[in-house]
């Protein structure tokens, strides 16, 4: 997670009030971007206390919160999920999953060599620094960049399965039609306001992460393989996980920089139940940092309504 200074745009671009909204469609079937301005709703006195709750958070840390989330039962509860939002290191786990949907596992088990200019040009890169002298294999590095973010391992991962064009359109085949993929680390944790470059929203991600994990995206054993990862996230143990409640896991992937902090994850109760649930928060100060509170509170006070 490269901390950049990054310009903070989700009030900037004009974005229309937040509307939080709980309700009983299917998302077996909604496409990424489901939601209109005319989609009939029903709103419960919880979630308007949710509502209430978020928007208190804002104003508390002087942030934009963007919350999607969805049970197996397809309950939808979402505020402002369909702004942009800057995705920063979330979106190491489509790269992998473009890599385990792309590539046979003899491929994937291919040594791949770098060098320190490798990571000296792309930041934060715990695992590849400490293997610096010895290759990894595709799948060593894919898990590298999704259990600890590391940013050489995501460009090395974008680099063999054709770039960010590719894992963008991969996204697509998802049903994503919002998310931008534009860069590399670090470059890709930088947005300008009123550009959608290397921007998704709160909806697209979360659905995205459902097709991922339940549908024919990819082969079981790449999917458990994929969840294995996300549930050995090193860097998300203050978001998601941080507010669930008791007894409750996460497979998650965090990112952040600057004044961005997000979080993308499926949830599991200890009954069984499962909550797929984004949050993406950003500063509204451009030279502000971002607090791993914030999207522990907002998660915190979504899952209260599945618990």
């Amino acid at each position: 997670m490269t901390r950049l200074t990054t310009r903070t745009f989700s009030r900037l671009l004009g974005l229309t009030a937040a509307a939080l909204v709980l309700t009983g469609c299917s998302a077996a079937s909604e496409p990424t971007s489901e939601r209109t301005a005319t989609q009939t709703t029903t709103e419960s006195p919880a979630s308007a206390q949710v509502a209430d709750r978020l928007a208190a958070l804002e104003e508390q840390h002087d942030v934009t919160i963007g919350v999607s989330a969805v049970d197996a039962q397809g309950r939808l509860l979402e505020y402002r999920a369909d702004d942009r939002f800057g995705y920063a290191s979330t979106v190491k786990v489509f790269a992998a999953a473009t890599l385990l949907a792309e590539k046979t596992p003899q491929e994937r088990a291919k040594s791949v060599r770098w060098t320190q200019a490798d990571i000296d040009a792309a930041g934060y890169s715990p695992v590849t620094s400490a293997h610096l002298e010895r290759r990894l294999t595709l799948d060593e590095l894919a898990e590298g960049a999704v259990r600890d973010s590391d940013n050489t391992a995501m460009n090395l991962v974008l680099r063999s399965v054709g770039g960010a064009e590719a894992v963008e359109k991969f996204l697509r085949t998802l049903g994503d039609d919002r998310t931008q993929l534009d860069s590399y680390e670090p470059d890709l944790n930088t947005v300008t306001p009123g550009k959608p470059a290397n921007t998704t929203t709160p909806a697209a991600f979360r659905a995205a992460l459902r097709v991922v994990l339940e549908k024919n995206a990819l082969e079981p054993q790449e999917r458990r393989t994929l969840l294995d990862w996300m549930s050995g996230n090193s860097t998300g143990d203050a978001l998601i996980r941080a507010g669930l409640p008791a007894e409750w896991k996460v497979a998650d992937k965090s990112g952040g920089s600057g004044g961005m902090r997000n979080d993308i994850g499926v949830v599991t109760g200890p009954g069984g139940q499962t909550v797929y649930l984004a949050v993406f928060t950003s500063t509204n100060d451009p030279e502000a940092e971002y607090d791993d509170v914030v999207v522990a509170e907002a998660a915190r006070a979504v899952l209260a309504e599945y618990s």
